[in-house]
């Protein structure tokens, strides 16, 4: 059978992290993932939420380095699991296993201490650059 998942979206919280009794890592957290097309009554995109969980070195990895707000892409499988609330009622949810986590932005795009993006970051002029006018392309090795 098949049963295999992609998602790509943000953490709405910190990662929580827990040890079983045998001292394995256990990671849970959600992510908001946006959907492509916008509604047609509202003429907006709707957000679908997804619980994440996260076992061993994968949970370890994810409170290393993600945060809430982080772009996250988690490949995993969904599964469902049976718990009794806290009045005793049964109730279920499904939730998605993760096997893999993969950052879905490079670090300096979500760096806040970086004063200077990308985008007003002074430029470099020509003249303080070594580079040679070519005047003709004959001589160019492509």
């Amino acid at each position: 059978m098949l049963n295999e998942v992609v998602l790509m979206g943000r953490l709405t919280r910190d990662p929580e992290v827990r040890k079983t009794p045998n001292d394995i890592s256990v990671c849970s957290f959600s992510i908001a993932c946006e959907r492509d097309i916008a509604s047609k009554q509202t003429n907006e995109r709707e957000t679908d939420y997804f619980d994440i969980v996260a076992w061993r070195s994968t949970a370890d990895f994810v409170e290393k380095y993600f945060a809430k707000g982080r772009m996250i892409i988690v490949k995993g499988r969904l599964q469902k699991r049976n718990y009794e609330d806290k009045n005793g009622n049964k109730r279920s949810t499904v939730e998605v296993v993760a096997d893999s986590i993969y950052f879905g932005e490079s670090k300096k795009n979500t760096d806040s201490s970086n004063a200077a993006t990308s985008e007003n970051a002074p430029k470099p002029s020509a003249e303080s650059q070594d580079y040679e006018t070519i005047e003709s392309d004959d001589d160019l090795p492509f």
